[in-house]
């Protein structure tokens, strides 16, 4: 009688697209933890380069789900649908984890029971060189909504999270074609405390050109982010104010760069969120 292998504890999710220069060593950084109640999931999202035949090589060690091209946001909902356990994990496919990294951070859980979200400390490498993050990068525990709207202090390949979160403050959106990932940190750090475990367990890889933190504009989808949050009744009274006076900045800032390219339609729509949103209408 063949014995049927213990449910997952922890689904991994990992989203690519014409990675496959890079996502071998995610995976194998995945399928060498030391913790075995896992499943793996990788979305290929329309690759066109050799991801196709990579994830083929390894068998039944991956669940593949292959889609048309629709998005990093798109790709990562996909694997939290298709997620069997109780714990999410997320692994951009540019960046790997290091040894222990399912293991401590599921043992939080086990000792936290309240917890519903917490990331690890990471290493940066920039084009094959190890980096310092800057100042304004440090990471914080906590309730961390107000620091993170400035910039995303969140990394998705450094998380793990309950599945059941994403019933309450939704996924990705999918609309956004950047900055994603800084709309749904902000929709979970204004409910929940995001724990932060002071041990770097992932590398984050950076330096290569088709990572979205180097497309233009990205103020314009935070901007977004901040007006879904203010039009919606989920912020405290100081929760609202501190996200105005960050969207009053970004806003302001992004109008000026419209106008000095001679969208002056887009500029005065912008600074109206200004107005739109303050706190005394």
């Amino acid at each position: 009688m063949s014995v049927r292998p213990p449910a997952p504890r922890v689904s991994v999710i990992i989203p690519t697209y014409n990675r496959a220069w890079s996502l071998a060593k995610a995976i194998d950084s995945v399928l060498s933890q030391d913790f075995d109640t896992f499943e793996t999931i990788v979305v290929d999202d329309g690759s066109t380069d050799g991801t196709r035949a990579l994830l083929a090589g390894y068998g039944a060690a991956l669940r593949v789900i292959q889609q048309a091209n629709r998005g990093v946001s798109a790709a990562r909902n996909a694997g939290i649908r298709a997620a069997a356990a109780p714990l999410v994990a997320l692994l951009d496919s540019d960046d790997y984890w290091l040894p222990g990294k399912l293991a401590v951070q599921t043992a939080f859980f086990d000792q936290n029971p309240d917890a519903v979200i917490c990331q690890t400390e990471e290493l940066w490498i920039r084009n094959g060189v190890r980096v310092n993050p800057g100042k304004r990068h440090r990471k914080r525990g906590g309730m961390i909504f107000g620091p993170s709207l400035g910039l995303c202090l969140v990394s998705p390949s450094a998380v793990m999270l309950r599945r059941s979160l994403f019933d309450s403050v939704g996924l990705f959106d999918e609309q956004l074609p950047a900055c994603e990932d800084y709309d749904l940190w902000l929709r979970i750090s204004c409910r929940h405390p995001v724990h932060l475990i002071d041990r770097p367990l992932i590398v984050k890889r950076g330096g290569h050109p088709d990572q979205l933190s180097h497309a233009p504009g990205l103020d314009r989808h935070r901007i977004r982010a901040i007006c879904r949050l203010l039009a919606q009744n989920v912020l405290t009274v100081a929760q609202r104010r501190a996200a105005w006076e960050a969207l009053a900045a970004k806003c302001a800032i992004y109008a000026a760069g419209c106008r000095k390219r001679g969208r002056q339609g887009e500029a005065k729509d912008c600074l109206a969120m200004i107005e739109r949103f303050s706190p005394k209408t």
